[in-house]
């Protein structure tokens, strides 16, 4: 029996497709694959500039490899899921130590690289390469969850490996770098989360989830948990020479490997913050103004950051370390920063708390 799912889809795709993204351009198997990253998890439209100007600092994987790791985190700022970054480089490093600077055309040895799982290895090969692989990022499981209307949450094994099977029937075994391109903009500009285009469908008339009018049932959705609420004290400390003090946080974890504020335990009022500085950090400080607080949402938990300006009135006993550092907030800013931190040193005129 004929197939037509894909030719329907790419039939849709020459006419309606996104033919002109910038990984599209010069079509390197390192290009499709800093893309590929960056688009796990984040929409295409805020992905281009941050990829533009990762290809303009880190041209080709031998540039990335031998970056310093700061540069590569301050080009990622903003776009958050850091390990990401750290991971692209720990991989970029691998391809020229074990690969002479050349990323293999091989799916197994894609996937030992760190950070390449399948879907991600699969779309090197089908973009850069021209081979057949099959793909399944978020937007293909939802196409394919409700094409064939399987129930249940794509993050369970069960469904999962439904939605493989499916996906690896429906690749074709030519176009397939068009292909993997159709399936994911299908995905993303009409078969949405929310509010999916139907009528202009490629795929409508074999889709059992629209049959049903079922759309909104597919996928199925990840059991919620009520996320925990975390507090933390974050402390500007600046210097007589208008330096202001960073601490890199530990390699793995939330924002692992970035520069950050101090933290205090949110135990100490803000009363107690001078002596916390002291105790704590060994740094005498005038009293602190505090900054409207507010709240960052991880994947797992809440975090709400109660921001404090103090001014270092004593010595500076603190020289630099390697996760200790005083910096201008001008080169502060070059750094790898979470985006809740550049914002605190980029707006000091935030209103100080009554």
């Amino acid at each position: 029996m004929t197939d037509h799912f894909a030719d329907n889809l790419l039939a849709w795709y020459d006419q309606h497709g996104r033919h002109d993204l910038p990984w599209h351009h010069n079509r390197t198997p390192y290009r499709v694959w800093v893309s590929e990253i960056m688009l796990q998890q984040t929409q295409v439209t805020t992905v281009i500039p941050y990829f533009q100007a990762f290809m303009e600092r880190f041209p080709d994987v031998r540039a990335l490899a031998g970056a310093p790791v700061d540069d590569v985190l301050s080009h990622w700022s903003g776009l958050g899921y850091y390990a990401r970054a750290r991971n692209l480089q720990k991989a970029a490093i691998a391809v020229v130590t074990n690969h002479g600077g050349e990323f293999p055309d091989d799916q197994d040895a894609l996937e030992s690289l760190t950070g390449i799982g399948r879907s991600t290895a699969a779309a090197i090969l089908a973009q850069a390469f021209g081979k057949r692989a099959t793909i399944l990022d978020g937007n293909v499981k939802r196409v394919l969850a409700r094409y064939h209307a399987i129930p249940g949450w794509p993050g369970q094994t069960a469904v999962l490996n439904q939605l493989w099977a499916h996906a690896e029937t429906h690749t074709p075994h030519t176009r397939v770098r068009d292909y993997t391109q159709a399936i994911m903009d299908l995905g993303a500009m009409v078969c949405t989360r929310s509010r999916p285009a139907c009528d202009t469908c490629p795929l409508q008339s074999g889709c059992q989830a629209h049959a049903r009018g079922e759309t909104h049932l597919y996928p199925g959705a990840k059991p919620k948990k009520d996320k925990p609420e975390k507090t933390t004290w974050m402390v500007i400390l600046e210097d007589g020479d208008g330096r202001i003090l960073l601490e890199r946080r530990p390699p793995s974890g939330i924002w692992g490997g970035l520069w950050s504020l101090p933290e205090l335990d949110p135990a100490f009022g803000a009363d107690e913050l001078q002596d916390a500085c002291e105790q704590h950090l060994g740094l005498d400080c005038s009293e602190p103004e505090l900054i409207s607080g507010f709240r960052h949402t991880f994947s797992h938990y809440h975090l709400h950051i109660q921001p404090a300006r103090l001014t270092v009135t004593g010595q500076t006993h603190l020289a630099d370390r390697d996760h200790l550092r005083w910096l201008h907030r001008q080169d502060a800013l070059t750094l790898g920063l979470p985006a809740p931190i550049r914002t605190l040193l980029t707006e000091p005129e935030q209103t100080a708390l009554l």
